[in-house]
């Protein structure tokens, strides 16, 4: 445990060197990604971040394994969601985790170096072992968390474009539109039947245009949601006008059996607003 120590606190008092190193070394050519920024601020924190790195990582050698990682997890976890990094090609952020890794087999050559009489073989293996396993953990951790972090994001953000894609226009004191542009899939129809109900009922909507002219494709559980949206604003009041119906999703209705007597439907928009409004 002594000789572990002794490490720690070289590796410790090396890190500030290894940090300045590191960046020195990097490869800038390559615009894409955080290591090449010139932003002032941003190479003080790439800097900052990897020292971090360094301050933690050392303490594998003191503390107990579990210990260990828990206190890694804040540092995994603030550069798996930092935006910067997250932007980067994640083969650059392993390629310097590689390097870095380097870097540490070399000091600790180094260090032994300076007391060779003192330090078995075994005990140099199981140090490089230890950095070996450590790195490895690290960067498994980093993908994964990095993963979590962009699937997260991406399914926000397709939420959000799904709510935005589903507007109900309001055209006038209880009227109002709702065109469906695009293709709608069962994911998406959900979201529609959800949003409108609110919409129209946070709105007061009493007549709603549903347009369908800028659906191309429709497959039969969406035909068939379609037509449960039009039910489920029948008992919210509302009153419901089809117009745009393309051939190929009226035969999908019919071959689902689904009822026109109970649904206003017109050829277009235009023709729709007009007997209303």
């Amino acid at each position: 445990m002594q000789k572990n120590k002794e490490l720690h606190a070289f590796l410790l008092n090396k890190a500030e060197q290894l940090t300045e190193e590191w960046y020195d070394s990097l490869d800038k050519s390559d615009p894409s990604g955080v290591y090449a920024s010139a932003d002032p601020e941003v190479i003080k924190s790439v800097k900052s971040k990897n020292f971090e790195f360094h301050q933690n990582l050392s303490r594998m050698l003191v503390e107990e394994e579990s210990i260990f990682y828990q206190k890694f997890s804040k540092w995994i976890l603030e550069v798996a969601t930092d935006d910067e990094h997250v932007t980067t090609p994640v083969h650059f952020v392993i390629r310097e985790f590689m390097r870095v890794r380097k870097q540490y087999l070399d000091f600790i050559e180094e260090f032994v170096s300076l007391y060779n009489e003192r330090f078995s073989q075994e005990e140099i293996g199981l140090w490089n072992e230890m950095i070996i396993k450590a790195f490895d953990s690290v960067i498994l951790w980093y993908i994964e968390e990095r993963n979590n972090y962009v699937n997260n994001r991406l399914a926000s953000q397709k939420e959000m474009i799904n709510e935005l894609s589903s507007p109900v226009i309001v055209l006038n004191n209880d009227a109002a539109l709702l065109p469906l542009i695009g293709d709608i899939d069962t994911a998406r129809a959900k979201l529609i039947l959800e949003n409108t109900l609110e919409q129209c009922a946070d709105k007061r909507i009493r007549y709603l245009f549903i347009d369908l002219s800028g659906v191309v494709v429709i497959d039969t559980m969406v035909a068939h949601q379609i037509f449960q949206l039009v039910d489920a604003l029948k008992l919210l009041g509302v009153a419901t006008t089809l117009s745009g119906m393309r051939p190929e999703i009226a035969q999908t209705a019919v071959q689902l059996g689904l009822s026109f007597d109970k649904v206003s439907i017109k050829s277009n928009l235009s023709q729709a607003i007009s007997l209303k409004l």
